[in-house]
């Protein structure tokens, strides 16, 4: 499969396209794609995530997970018990934003050299 033989909605198409650019700015975004790569193998303690993830804050993923438990790609789980415990895992929907994600962070390991030396090049010039 090429690129020619890929049907790229187009800006047009209204509401589709509002929609479609929502979906993209929440999965695109700093946090969510961390978040997604870490629960890649199963449900993650809420303070176990914001250990893995560096940098992030409590305040931040609690807002991310909340985006994305919304629209459906992870699931929260509540168990009663003293403290409360809570996981989070992705959702079959979810899951299926594995590839992609790892695809794109794959891409930007394997980029950031190139990327480091142009930025250096352009800043030169």
């Amino acid at each position: 499969m090429t690129l020619s033989d890929i049907d790229f909605p187009t800006p047009s198409k209204g509401d589709d396209c509002r929609m479609v650019r929502e979906i993209l700015d929440l999965v695109g975004d700093k946090w969510s794609l961390y978040i997604i790569a870490t629960l890649k193998d199963g449900p993650v303690r809420f303070n176990e995530l914001r250990r893995r993830i560096d940098g992030i804050s409590q305040r931040m993923l609690t807002i991310t997970l909340r985006g994305l438990e919304r629209d459906g790609l992870v699931k929260r789980t509540l168990f009663p018990t003293i403290p409360p415990r809570v996981d989070y895992e992705l959702t079959e929907v979810g899951r299926t934003l594995l590839a992609p994600v790892m695809g794109l962070v794959t891409w930007a390991y394997a980029s950031q050299e190139n990327i480091q030396d142009a930025r250096v090049r352009y800043d030169a010039s």
